[in-house]
């Protein structure tokens, strides 16, 4: 079993699926078997400009963070980790939202699900709560370089607890589609995606796996590495 320098537990669309063919597609690459794919034919954006605006993106994989990365701590492994992720799952239930809406989140692109998404909350939640114990606690640098870009006193304090500030009442879940745009590029690029993602947009949008991605490190992409079903 081959250890990897961080962890990190998400959700990707089950395989084949048309929401996973678009995002792989979009972000060049099905990090569950390491393929690398063609861009998609978009009008109004050639391939080298989608390269362009996904290189942060891509090295995640297509994907939403449910358990924010991390490393593991002395004396845990990703075995104990694969077992405790699995008992977790098999107590939850699968999750239901509204259907995905293509959306500029500050300076950059997601599709993002619509109301009720509060089980989506409680599940992530209860990811980052059952595996805090094998997460080693982030340095100081790291944690200044999160400050960096201004945080509210609970996302102080969930950073120092969670190692994370965007947790519990501050989770957000989307699946990225771009790294930072400037606003005119932004509008440029949702108005070429708007009729590219609606057929993604109709039904609502259900999760019935999460799944565990491991970081190779030295800047190289985000692995899937196992998923596990929810209930």
């Amino acid at each position: 079993m081959t250890d990897y320098q961080r962890y990190a537990v998400y959700y990707a669309p089950k395989a084949n699926s048309d929401l996973a063919d678009f995002g792989n597609a979009w972000l060049g690459r099905d990090p569950a078997t390491g393929r690398e794919i063609a861009r998609p034919d978009v009008a109004g954006l050639d391939r080298d400009e989608i390269a362009s605006i996904t290189v942060s993106p891509s090295r995640y994989g297509f994907h939403g963070t449910l358990k924010p990365p991390f490393a593991l701590k002395d004396g845990q492994t990703r075995a104990l980790l694969e077992s405790a992720i699995a008992d977790y799952c098999a107590g939850a239930s699968p999750v239901a939202c509204g259907p995905l809406i293509l959306k500029a989140i500050g300076s950059f692109i997601a599709l993002v699900p619509t109301e009720p998404v509060g089980g989506l909350g409680d599940l992530a939640s209860g990811l980052v709560k059952v595996l805090d114990g094998f997460r080693q606690p982030e340095d100081e640098a790291a944690m200044n370089k999160r400050r960096a870009s201004g945080l509210s006193d609970r996302q102080e304090e969930y950073l120092v607890r969670w190692g994370y500030p965007y947790v519990m009442e501050e989770f957000r879940f989307h699946l990225t589609l771009t790294g930072k745009l400037d606003p005119d590029r932004l509008m440029r690029v949702r108005d070429a995606l708007a009729p590219i993602v609606a057929p993604l947009c109709e039904a609502p949008f259900t999760i019935s796996d999460v799944c565990l991605f491991g970081d190779p490190g030295d800047g190289k992409p985000f692995d899937l590495l196992r998923r596990f079903a929810l209930g």
